[in-house]
């Protein structure tokens, strides 16, 4: 087979650390960068690292694409009471998609990006793994990839620190949070794109009204700075239909069933019948520490904790993991 390999690049750290990894085994690198907000600053800096590492390059126009599936589905969200993941989103239909199709355009099988994962072959099926680096995992943004993807896909981050890395780079800034906001608030970002901020009642779980709040998408489940209710008081809820913020107290945001759609299982027969799942909600943050159980629901699957929850938000991901193993993911939609 070919050692040639088509290489998520934006220039950073990360993407070049990959490269340069990638080349010590032997490959023949054609770094790619997807364009997906014109970011003209980005694309030649990604360009001139190449250069400089001495690696091909090409740039992908994904701007049209990535408007319509992850910008317009970030702003519907908020706008809808909703937790968008605007990056697990991208990777199941903008970059592990864009990057195969460019590899399959050149002849070439494999891609890769600078993302802190492995992977594992068990039992007949490839499973994404936790990275080296606890703290630089993604495996949380990727459960969304399927296998024959997972195939094609070299690792050259899985067993890299990125302490041991920074210090080769003489720009150790790294891009942070969700890059079409280029660092503004994503409140400012949502007004440009026309999102209705009108101020609205704040009520209590008896739907009686204790103050006004200044726009739905500001606001989070479990939020409690910045709002502007009694002390010991969280956002419980998002009713956008009726533009009113519920709030109530922090032990109604622990959450006992957690019911999700969109999902995509490895093994689903796994999923039902193993006894040492367990979940994570957000990438960062307080999560379930016990084993789960799994139902199926509906559409979906029940997720049955007897570790609650906290603050889940219709929206968010819950994926989960065996071990160092993502075994799975979907988006949670209800939950009680």
């Amino acid at each position: 087979m070919d050692k040639s390999v088509v290489l998520g690049f934006s220039g950073g750290i990360d993407s070049c650390t990959a490269a340069q990894h990638l080349r010590n085994e032997g490959y023949r690198v054609v770094a790619l960068t997807i364009n997906t907000t014109n970011d003209h600053k980005l694309l030649e800096t990604a360009k001139l690292k190449a250069q400089e590492i001495g690696i091909e390059w090409l740039e992908y126009d994904a701007t049209e694409q990535f408007k319509q599936d992850i910008v317009d589905y970030f702003t519907s969200s908020y706008a809808n009471g909703c937790t968008p993941a605007p990056c697990t989103l991208c990777n199941t239909r903008i970059k592990w998609p864009i990057l195969c199709k460019v590899a399959n355009s050149l002849g070439i099988y494999h891609i890769a990006t600078g993302h802190y994962l492995d992977i594992v072959e068990r039992d007949g099926h490839l499973y994404i793994a936790r990275a080296l680096d606890s703290n630089k995992d993604q495996s949380y943004y990727l459960w969304g990839v399927d296998e024959e993807t997972l195939r094609r896909m070299l690792t050259p981050m899985r067993q890299v620190l990125k302490s041991d890395i920074r210090e080769n780079f003489t720009n150790k800034k790294e891009s942070m949070g969700i890059c079409f906001l280029n660092g503004s608030h994503y409140t400012e970002f949502l007004k440009s794109q026309g999102v209705d901020f009108s101020a609205g009642d704040i009520v209590n779980n008896r739907s009686q009204i204790i103050g006004q709040h200044n726009g739905i998408a500001r606001y989070t489940i479990g939020q409690r700075r910045g709002v502007g209710i009694p002390e010991g008081m969280r956002v419980t809820g998002l009713d956008a239909t009726n533009n009113r913020l519920i709030v109530g107290d922090n032990n109604e945001l622990y959450k006992q069933k957690l019911y999700i759609n969109e999902s995509r299982i490895t093994n689903p027969e796994e999923l039902l019948s193993a006894d040492d799942i367990t979940i994570m909600i957000r990438g960062i943050g307080r999560n379930p520490e016990h084993p789960v159980k799994v139902k199926q629901h509906a559409n979906g699957y029940c997720v049955i904790c007897d570790d609650p929850a906290w603050a889940p938000a219709v929206g968010q991901p819950l994926v989960f993991y065996r071990k160092n193993l993502v075994i799975g993911g979907g988006i949670i939609c209800s939950f009680e």
